[in-house]
């Protein structure tokens, strides 16, 4: 079959690092166009400052990997919905949950995929993780996830605005492992947000969830961390305690311990692949809606002013 021709729109920090070489790297794909209306672009490729302009006089396409900023993704899927192009959205799916129900809808009447991309949930622990667990009694589970944002998020003055979640941008990628391998749903009981008196997003937040059948789950998000980055899930059970490290690249279980290099992307890639030719969406918002909740239930608590 021929390859799907693909466009990256944003191209950031996590266009160049991750996108780009997973699509270099599947057979599936063919990279034609980039957009962004300051970068460069990307060479070899058609570069367009705008979306509007690949669209009107760029060459075919058959999909695009939005790579913007969650604030602006929606009008660019649903423009590139309207052409019948089929949409990976990157993490998180949009600025708000009923704008990703919108666009799972638009698609379903063009027959365009969409695709919520969780990058996480294809960390090479996870699969594995998930499968462990699915007969275990869950006791307690605990997450950490503590980075530093000036090594990470350098100068991305929109991830502290409205809709930018801040520490919450990589604490959703917890959230999506937690909702992929817990064999039972989970809800926010209680959070406490802790805000810089100059940002408009949480630097920090302590939460706790619990499962439907009560089990204790609690989340420690912070983006002041110097030193070793902390990405864990702890989850003690009936069996022992399983563990999962550097964002679920490392998995250990009482009788095992197993750690593999990063290919989050390159699964990613491969099940956008697979969606669009089986002519499938797949859009979950589970990570979402929790953060949503934080948002909508958490108490603030206003800290120290902020600067990168």
């Amino acid at each position: 079959m021929a390859a799907i021709r693909i466009a990256v729109v944003g191209m950031g920090k996590i266009a160049r690092d991750q996108h780009l070489p997973s699509i270099a790297g599947n057979a599936e794909f063919e990279l034609v166009a980039s957009v962004s209306p300051r970068d460069p672009g990307v060479e070899g490729v058609a570069n367009f400052r705008s979306l509007e302009a690949l669209l009107t006089d760029g060459p075919a396409i058959d999909a695009i990997a939005l790579c913007t900023p969650p604030q602006v993704r929606y009008s660019l899927a649903t423009m590139a919905l309207d052409k019948g192009l089929h949409v990976f959205l990157e993490k998180p799916p949009g600025a708000t949950l009923a704008e990703v129900d919108a666009l799972e809808s638009q698609a379903a009447q063009t027959g365009a995929t969409l695709f919520a991309g969780w990058h996480s949930r294809f960390a090479a622990g996870v699969a594995p993780a998930k499968a462990w667990l699915a007969d275990r009694r869950i006791d307690r589970v605990s997450i950490v996830w503590r980075e530093d944002v000036r090594v990470w998020h350098p100068g991305q003055a929109w991830i502290w605005e409205p809709g930018g979640l801040g520490v919450f941008d990589p604490g959703i990628n917890a959230l999506s492992i937690a909702t992929e391998i817990l064999p039972e749903p989970f809800f926010l009981a209680s959070a406490t947000l802790s805000t810089p008196a100059n940002r408009a997003a949480p630097i920090a937040a302590d939460l706790a969830f619990r499962s439907a059948s009560g089990t204790p789950i609690t989340m420690d998000l912070d983006w002041r961390q110097t030193g070793p980055q902390s990405w864990d899930i702890v989850v003690d059970t009936d069996a022992g305690t399983l563990r999962l490290a550097r964002g679920g690249a490392v998995l250990t279980l009482p009788e095992s311990s197993s750690e593999h290099d990063d290919a989050e992307y390159a699964g990613l890639y491969a099940r956008f692949a697979a969606l669009v030719r089986d002519g499938r969406s797949e859009v979950d918002t589970t990570p979402f809606t929790l953060v949503a909740d934080a948002f909508l239930r958490g108490t603030r608590v206003s800290v120290a002013a902020f600067d990168d």
